[in-house]
């Protein structure tokens, strides 16, 4: 019997038994109880990853009738339960205080638990039936999370297109593992595996799970519900969405192309790079042209997503042409940053929560100053921001500069066009990197620094302590994870050997202070070393200011940028950062419309710069489909006025078109 399975599941039951406390609506209780769950998860998977087991499996008699549910643990599924544990464990920790400031705890409570526990069992199912049951569970779930605040417009319409949107990637998934289940006479994942089939059918299936799993993970042109959705929510509902959920959705792609199907053409991995290349640059454009700070953070969700899916269509490239130690040294970046995207985005989420606590606003444009009376989550937040921009030596350079030496292994492919492909992808990826540090300088300096540009910033006051603590532990994690980023790829091993049949480095624990060098070109990382030497210069600059600069000061007014007024709104604003960027890129890519609106010479007024940026994809690709199918259910709402005559003369007519339907294609 299945140790690990048998206590998750009963563990999740245990979880269904709380609604009976959801009467008292005693939060506190509800997320202590996510806490030791989210916990049990953690340790879970980190004791089956360190232990070196294969996988344990566990069958019910529940689902379908012939096949029931079962489920498994291996290497891949517990990696993944790691990811989704951790971020639960710490937004359940964070909610404790949080709840205190939120006025849906009633509306929250139940569909969170649901969320937690639905991302789990996606992971531990192994047939396509438990999968696809707990898949549309999660998304439900997260949809109601979405429709907390349903009174406000914009989150209807959020709502509106995330369920559209979840629909068509789970119909997506239906038809892929359909079509895997039909040659194996078998929905378990053990049994669709062993199979062979034609490649234009794998091909087919192929598309199906990128059309599936990119539409919830949110890569490029499939993420216009993601900017929508991941604001409208809870700030740590929109931590696990953007950073946890996403991540169950790379599972399924690895899952399902890696495992279930027999081979991988060579195209399959020239789309994944292009598409996730695009997704990368576009994303962090998208990011930079925002004023509010949780819309920012889902586009940034994009940006990353796109750095994870280079990393997977680069192992299965080098894979395919026999590279396998190359194969696993993308595969390790991209299951890295996957990881470190969990963690640094959390954060910062959590953080964009707490600044929304205090200040009841998101525009950074009515931020500035809050340094000064939010100083653990300034600090923390900065902590995150240095993480996602890739700067050493915090985890997310580490990750980065996996996929970049990856990356470089490019030249030693066969195919001509992978040859300028892949370094085409690597110029995006370091791109992208450059615009995120430009991004995140800009949502650092509006809202921390420079002057309260509003009342609400002017008195604000620090988040409560379980909020604080929460955000430390990520801080903590950013740091760690940079610094010896061989804890992780000790975890890792197992994952990548099952995946590429290899592991890149060496699996010891007494070479965590060794640095990450690659053979091929003796390029090293050591985070220990950069660290320390870092220190040894800042310890060194000090001491020679304190012994070369004069005791002696004086005060002078600070510049007013030539305006004699000292108002907070002289200063620099994240409209004015971006407008470099925006008259770059806004023609083609965010159909910009710029106004000014000046007063009459009679009548003197401010002027104003009216600003307008369009998503064309949405615009032009799924406006269209989403209004039509608005149209429709109004005309066909009818249905549901039917008197119970009518009912059966309808059902009848159904069933009468079905068989007709079955005895034409039989």
């Amino acid at each position: 019997m299945n140790e690990y399975l048998l206590k998750g599941l009963l563990f999740i039951f245990i979880f269904y038994i709380s609604f009976v406390v959801l009467a008292k609506n005693n939060f506190r209780f509800i997320y202590w109880l996510s806490v030791c769950y989210s916990g049990f998860g953690l340790l879970c998977s980190l004791s089956f990853l360190l232990s070196g087991q294969s996988s344990q499996s566990i069958s019910f008699p529940l689902g379908l009738p012939t096949t029931g549910a079962h489920f498994k643990i291996d290497a891949l599924a517990s990696f993944f339960l790691l990811i989704v544990n951790l971020g639960s464990f710490v937004s359940s920790f964070y909610g404790i205080g949080y709840g205190s400031h939120t006025s849906e705890q009633s509306r929250t409570l139940p569909f969170y638990i649901i969320f937690l526990g639905s991302m789990n069992m996606v992971l531990l199912a192994a047939d396509a039936f438990s999968f696809l049951f707990f898949w549309e569970l999660m998304s439900l779930s997260s949809w109601a999370l979405v429709m907390s605040s349903h009174q406000h417009k914009e989150t209807a319409e959020a709502g509106f297109i995330y369920i559209l949107m979840a629909s068509l990637g789970t119909f997506a998934l239906l038809f892929a593992l359909s079509l895997i289940a039909a040659p194996s006479k078998s929905y378990c994942f053990d049994q669709m595996g062993k199979v062979s089939m034609d490649g234009k059918l794998a091909s087919l299936i192929f598309l199906l799970a990128l059309l599936g799993a990119g539409s919830k993970a949110g890569l490029i042109p499939l993420h216009v519900w993601l900017p929508k959705a991941h604001p409208a929510a809870p700030s740590h509902v929109s931590a696990l969405m953007s950073g946890v959920m996403t991540k169950v959705a790379v599972y399924g792609f690895i899952r399902i192309v890696f495992e279930l199907l027999p081979s991988q053409e060579k195209w399959w991995s020239i789309l994944i790079l292009i598409i996730a290349g695009i997704s990368t640059v576009v994303g962090v454009l998208y990011a930079l042209m925002q004023h509010d700070i949780k819309r920012l953070l889902a586009y940034h969700t994009i940006e990353n997503i796109g750095i994870v899916f280079i990393g997977i269509g680069l192992s299965m490239a080098f894979k395919i042409y026999g590279m396998t130690a190359a194969s696993a040294l993308a595969m390790t970046a991209a299951l890295f940053h996957a990881l470190n995207h969990s963690i640094f985005k959390n954060l910062l989420f959590l953080g964009s929560g707490a600044i929304q606590s205090a200040t009841d606003q998101r525009d950074m444009e009515k931020l500035g100053g809050l340094i000064l009376n939010m100083p653990h989550t300034a600090f923390t937040f900065l902590i995150g921001s240095v993480a996602i921009s890739a700067l050493p030596p915090l985890n997310g350079f580490v990750s980065e500069w996996l996929l970049m030496q990856s990356i470089l292994q490019s030249p030693q492919l066969p195919s001509w066009g992978m040859k300028f492909l892949v370094p085409s992808v690597g110029a995006f990826l370091a791109l992208s990197a450059a615009l995120a540090a430009s991004c995140f300088i800009k949502v650092y300096g509006i809202t921390f620094l420079g002057r309260p540009r509003s009342m609400q910033s002017t008195v604000a006051s620090e988040t409560d302590r379980w909020s604080v603590l929460a955000m430390y532990a990520l801080a903590f994690l950013c740091i760690i994870f940079g610094i010896f980023p061989r804890l992780v790829i000790h975890l890792l091993g197992p994952v990548v050997r099952a995946i590429a049949a290899t592991h890149y480095f060496p699996l010891s624990a007494k070479s965590f202070f060794m640095p990450l060098s690659l053979v091929v070109d003796q390029n090293a990382y050591n985070g220990f070393v950069l660290v320390l030497l870092l220190g040894i210069f800042l310890f060194f600059i000090l001491i020679s200011v304190k012994w070369l600069s004069s005791n002696q000061f004086r005060r002078t007014p600070i510049w007013d940028c030539g305006y004699p007024e000292k108002s907070p709104d002289c200063q620099y604003t994240a409209n004015s950062f971006a407008q470099p960027i925006r008259k770059v890129f806004g023609p083609f890519l965010f159909a910009t419309k710029e106004k000014v609106v000046c007063s009459e010479p009679w009548y003197p007024k401010a002027a104003k710069m009216i600003v307008k940026l369009h998503d064309q994809i949405w615009e032009y690709l799924y406006k269209p489909v989403a209004m039509a199918i608005d149209r429709i259910s109004e005309k066909i709402n009818f249905l549901q006025f039917l008197t119970v005559r009518r009912y059966l003369v309808l059902v009848f007519l159904t069933l009468v078109c079905l068989l007709g339907c079955l005895a034409f294609l039989l």
